[in-house]
């Protein structure tokens, strides 16, 4: 692999300084196993931000935000410079903001409001009512009345909290079967087809300045459930139900972008409704070839040029950042490596392919040069970020190593002094091993080599005793962190 991290970008955006502070410990946090993602491969160039490029089209550049990973300098690098629009990834669903009836928690939707504001971007909000990640206490409730009445309470919360500061909302999400029939949530099955009316009029009440949305996955192509969602979307239209904006997350497989994809788009926007790409990425089997990333890359040049091709098509939004974040890997098995930029914030291909899709142009700084690593492992000064989310007897470590010296490192190895009580279970992208209390942790042959200012991110799972804390003294090739 390339020794420069090619997302280190040498300039943030025109007028605003790239932050770069690092959190010793961000609690709570959640980690998506990583593996050899993607073969070595050129550097790809380096071009203005995404932002930019799509600001003269009109259109918005969007990724799902998890606000723990704002801490990673290499994250936190990317988000601020490439995004006009932050949705949060999971901070506004419903088992996030009200876990039990009538109490909110705000602390992370509030963190991604924040950002989207201190970054001059749009704030989309994700979602009020859908069927995933609900709280027991509401799929329990069989009472029409008192289900409607906890749903309007929810929207009036969170949809009033966020009133001044969400553009738009999926106010319903994922409200179809494959088949086009409605999901039997509980909203549907208690409530009746009316529900999702009800919930939209409600969320204007809420939120009378936001666009209002539907979300759904697998209608990107005129299909069965694509056209079920275009059916309702007349229907409300003619009805005069409050409906804005149609979102099509795009979940896509690599090669597979649907023939009808702007068609249905342009169908949609016929009706008199905005459409978004919501939840962009490409998935594919892992390690990747270059010959999948080539593809991948063709992909996303053909989703952003379809939404270029609409009129009413708002943007693009990315389901991430990297592929050390992605949900993909925890949902399919041996798949993986679907975002634009890899677990080391390098550029892929399909970072590429979205710029020059936006005619983005070539940034004017240009990469800095990669150095030379030395020749074997180096005195190392380093930065190191360890997370972890815990349960009962167990957790996952993150671990984020940056290289803070001035030289590169062709091989690296951490070591650390697990608390008393864990133990290891597993790891991966390193060499992971456990002596006694010692956790030692050696670079794989696709990420040995880490250019000053780049960054390595690994992980493992542990068993616990009741002590769940991090290490607090870490080394890298014998150096002592910070």
């Amino acid at each position: 692999m390339p020794t420069q991290i090619e997302n280190v970008f040498p300039a943030s955006r025109t007028g605003r300084t790239t932050a770069w502070a690092v959190t010793a410990v961000v609690a709570g946090s959640t980690l998506v196993a990583t593996a050899a993602l993607a073969p070595a491969r050129a550097a790809e160039p380096i071009f203005e931000p995404w932002r930019d490029a799509a600001d003269r089209h009109g259109v918005t550049t969007g990724f799902a935000l998890s606000p723990a990973h704002l801490g990673d300098p290499g994250y936190r690098a990317i988000a601020e410079r490439e995004f006009s629009l932050v949705v949060a990834e999971n901070a506004m669903k419903w088992d996030a903001t009200e876990p039990s009836r009538g109490t909110f928690t705000w602390g992370q939707a509030d963190q991604v409001a924040a950002f989207a504001e201190s970054n001059d971007a749009e704030l989309y909000g994700h979602t009020l009512v859908w069927h995933s990640q609900l709280p027991g206490w509401v799929e329990s409730i069989s009472d029409p009345d008192e289900l409607r009445t906890v749903m309007y309470d929810h929207i009036d919360a969170v949809a009033g909290r966020y009133a001044d500061q969400v553009d738009a909302w999926d106010v319903v999400n994922e409200l179809w079967e494959g088949d086009g029939s409605r999901r039997q949530s509980v909203f549907q099955r208690v409530l009746g087809d009316g529900y999702v009316a009800e919930a939209l009029t409600r969320a204007r009440q809420a939120a009378p300045g936001a666009d209002l949305c539907l979300n759904d996955y697998s209608t990107d192509a005129i299909n069965a459930k694509s056209t079920a969602m275009y059916d309702l979307v007349a229907d409300l239209l003619d009805d005069g139900v409050p409906i804005d904006c149609v979102g099509f997350q795009s979940h896509l497989i690599v090669g597979q972008v649907p023939g009808t994809f702007q068609q249905n788009l342009q169908r949609f926007a016929d009706l008199g409704v905005d459409v978004r790409i919501t939840e962009l990425d490409v998935r594919m089997d892992v390690p990747a070839s270059a010959a999948d990333l080539q593809r991948q890359a063709a992909d996303y040049r053909a989703v952003v040029e379809a939404c270029l091709a609409v009129d009413r098509c708002t943007g693009v939004t990315v389901w991430g950042i990297d592929d050390g974040h992605s949900w993909v890997p925890d949902v399919f098995s041996g798949q993986g490596a679907a975002l634009p930029w890899d677990a080391q914030y390098q550029a892929k291909p399909a970072y590429t392919a979205v710029a020059e899709a936006l005619d983005a142009r070539p940034d004017d700084a240009g990469p800095t040069p990669s150095p030379t690593p030395t020749s074997g492992p180096v005195d190392a000064e380093c930065t190191v970020t360890w997370s972890h989310a815990a349960w009962g007897t167990g957790y996952t470590g993150s671990v984020t190593i940056t290289n803070s010296g001035a030289e590169a490192w062709s091989s690296w190895e951490l070591t650390t002094t697990l608390p008393g009580g864990q133990v290891l279970q597993q790891g991966w992208s390193a060499d992971w091993s456990q002596t006694g209390s010692t956790l030692t942790a050696s670079n794989a042959a696709w990420n040995a080599s880490v250019a000053p200012g780049g960054t390595v991110q690994i992980g493992y799972n542990a068993a616990h005793t009741g002590d769940t804390s991090v290490p607090t003294d870490v080394a890298v090739n014998g150096s002592p962190c910070h």
